[in-house]
């Protein structure tokens, strides 16, 4: 992430004394990426950081492949899916992976976490498609709400809280590499330029710290390697009292990405908002449809030479396909083309606008559906092109 931002009392100079009002000095952690030459922060703990009770067994967390799926194009029918598990991380069900990403929902029964989480493995996104709560971290308190992506560096120690009234869905990404803006949306000092369909006014960072000084039995589960380690401190990790740095969790509403149109039908690339090691991610958004007197709105056909294309539906009526509900996952593999459904083609000619909400990623490397996502397949979907 690419501006700086503050919370609370820091010292003038980095790695210098800054004491506590008893006099002790508050212990100093920086935080950052590929080494010492990335992003990073600087935070002031009340207690050392590295005081740990206990350790305990760790516990698999991880995927398998379905090894004998084949290719072909593939509905994910989630739509009717109510919760996924007790708590966050028993909830989440990753349906789709490769080696640079993995992909799935979470609808937890419980909308409080009682532990820390880190993720020692990767960046995470997570898409509040339904929902509302608070987003508690080292870094402070974040807002979250129905709409938000939230950008979560990998080693952040989090937990959230969400209301406990209405439905609660996630969909949630993990990425081997950070996830960052989009670079040529950005200039040689990182801003975000003119034309880029967000700027760093939609970017909501941590707005103010949360402090929990109380000694005690605080669990983190670490996620590292396929396993989630158990780690037990004697005092909150959320005992920050400052920090300053680039590199923080943030949220960024598809309601605020501004689409850019055209005379024609324009490409997916217009409508990327991330981009990261192997994929990027879109939002397709409500927009003007193509103003051409000839313009088709409704996509071509289009065969991946390089990428798989995942597409997770989110709000609206989704013109170019049929039987497609809000929270599908499609799946179209390179290798195969893909396209509009019969008839969708005709009937989109003279349409003004959509309504329709959508999170696309696009893959590099070939795409696997996990042993979790058999038991959503449509199995009628690779037919659908068919009178």
């Amino acid at each position: 992430m690419a501006y700086y931002h503050r919370l609370g009392q820091i010292p003038p100079k980095r790695h210098t004394q800054f004491r506590q009002p008893d006099g002790s000095l508050y212990k100093e952690e920086l935080v950052s990426s590929k080494g010492f030459s990335g992003i990073y922060s600087n935070l002031y703990h009340i207690y050392n950081p590295n005081e740990v009770k206990t350790i305990g067994k760790p516990k698999p967390f991880k995927w398998e492949v379905a090894k004998d799926h084949g290719l072909q194009q593939t509905h994910l029918k989630t739509s009717g899916v109510g919760t996924t598990g007790k708590d966050y991380l028993a909830a989440r069900r990753m349906l789709m992976m490769n080696n640079d990403v993995m992909m799935g929902i979470c609808s937890p029964e419980q909308r409080k976490m009682d532990y820390y989480f880190k993720n020692a493995d990767g960046d995470e996104l997570i898409y509040i498609h339904d929902g509302n709560g608070v987003l508690y971290s080292q870094f402070g308190k974040l807002e979250v709400r129905k709409g938000d992506y939230i950008v979560i560096p990998r080693t952040t120690i989090y937990r959230f809280e969400f209301e406990e009234e209405g439905p609660l869905r996630l969909l949630v990404i993990e990425s081997q590499g950070p996830i960052e803006t989009v670079k040529r949306y950005r200039n040689e000092v990182g801003q975000l330029l003119e034309h880029s369909p967000y700027c760093e006014r939609d970017i909501r960072p941590p707005h103010e710290l949360h402090i929990e000084k109380e000694k005690g039995e605080y669990l983190v589960q670490i996620k590292k390697q396929g396993m989630l380690h158990q780690y037990s401190y004697g005092h909150s990790p959320l005992d920050i009292v400052g920090w300053d740095g680039y590199l923080y969790p943030y949220a960024l509403s598809i309601y605020d990405f501004e689409p850019i149109t055209g005379r024609i039908h324009q490409p997916p690339p217009v409508h990327q908002t991330f981009q990261a090691w192997g994929f990027v991610i879109c939002s397709f958004v409500p927009r003007l449809f193509d103003y051409h007197p000839l313009a088709i709105p409704a996509p071509y056909n289009h065969s991946n030479i390089d990428s798989d294309e995942v597409l997770y539906y989110a709000e609206g009526e989704f013109m170019s396909r049929r039987g497609i509900d809000r929270g599908s996952f499609t799946i179209h593999m390179g290798g195969l083309p893909h396209g509009p459904h019969p008839g969708t083609v005709e009937k989109s000619i003279g349409a003004k606008s959509t309504e329709e909400y959508a999170v696309m990623l696009d893959t590099f490397r070939p795409l696997q559906i996990t042993t979790d996502a058999l038991d959503f397949v449509d199995e009628n979907y690779p037919m659908s092109w068919t009178d």
